[in-house]
């Protein structure tokens, strides 16, 4: 890898390995292997649901002595773990020279804004415009509402790189948070996430925003990389 480039690996769902010049960052871990290189390691962690966490994730401080743990404060830090913090909506924390924001969701737990090594990323957990066709206009226009207010607090942050999800469980309004999130905020490159085996919605996503502003770019294979910048 270059000095300055990022390479960022799929690791399945929502979960996501970066590795910066001087950082290894692993977001809502919940399966597949994990290659820790020699770098310090931050893992996030955005909520307690069992597709984006996994408590084995506690096990890896057995076996690398440079890690911390940024999690959603519906996740326990267990007594036994050296570094790790708990984080709330609207809070910010530096750890290992990486600076971290907790924003809101619109389901559980927390989003996440970093900047590490010149670069910002943003893991939006499940921050999502969630639009179910099951739920009558009341609480569809409550999971608006909840998302717009989330979105409008991260107005004026430049993000280099967001991984949002695209659920193709949402049907025809799967796209809507992205297109949202990409029309306010202005990302320079969007990865699609939260689409577990459903890879052939996520690449029609792409395939039918060519001319996005924001660059979208699909990992659909486990370990599958991309160096950027």
């Amino acid at each position: 890898m270059a000095d300055q480039q990022i390479r960022i690996q799929y690791l399945y769902h929502s979960g996501f390995m970066v590795e910066t010049p001087k950082h290894i960052l692993i977001f809502d871990y919940y399966k597949g292997p994990v290659d820790f290189g020699n770098k310090p390691i931050i893992v996030f962690c955005s909520h307690s649901h069992a597709d984006h966490f996994d408590p084995i994730i506690f096990e890896w401080a057995k076996h690398n002595s440079d890690i911390c743990y940024v999690l959603s404060s519906d996740i326990g830090c267990p007594r036994n773990i050296g570094q790790c913090v708990n984080l709330c909506p609207d809070s910010t924390v530096s750890i290992e020279q990486t600076e971290v924001t907790a924003f809101g969701s619109s389901d559980e737990g927390v989003s996440f804004l970093v900047s590490c090594d010149n670069k910002v990323f943003f893991h939006a957990g499940d921050l999502n415009w969630w639009h179910w066709w099951g739920e009558n206009k009341e609480e569809q226009a409550l999971a608006e509402k909840l998302f717009k207010a989330e979105i409008a607090k991260l107005k004026g942050h430049t993000i280099d790189v967001a991984f949002f999800p695209v659920d193709p469980r949402l049907e025809h309004y799967s796209h809507l948070g992205a297109d949202y999130f990409i029309k306010e905020l202005a990302p320079e490159i969007l990865i699609p996430m939260h689409f577990a085996e459903a890879s052939a919605d996520v690449l029609a996503f792409a395939a039918a925003r060519a001319d996005c502003p924001a660059k979208i770019i699909v990992l659909t294979e486990t370990n599958r990389t991309v160096l950027l910048f």
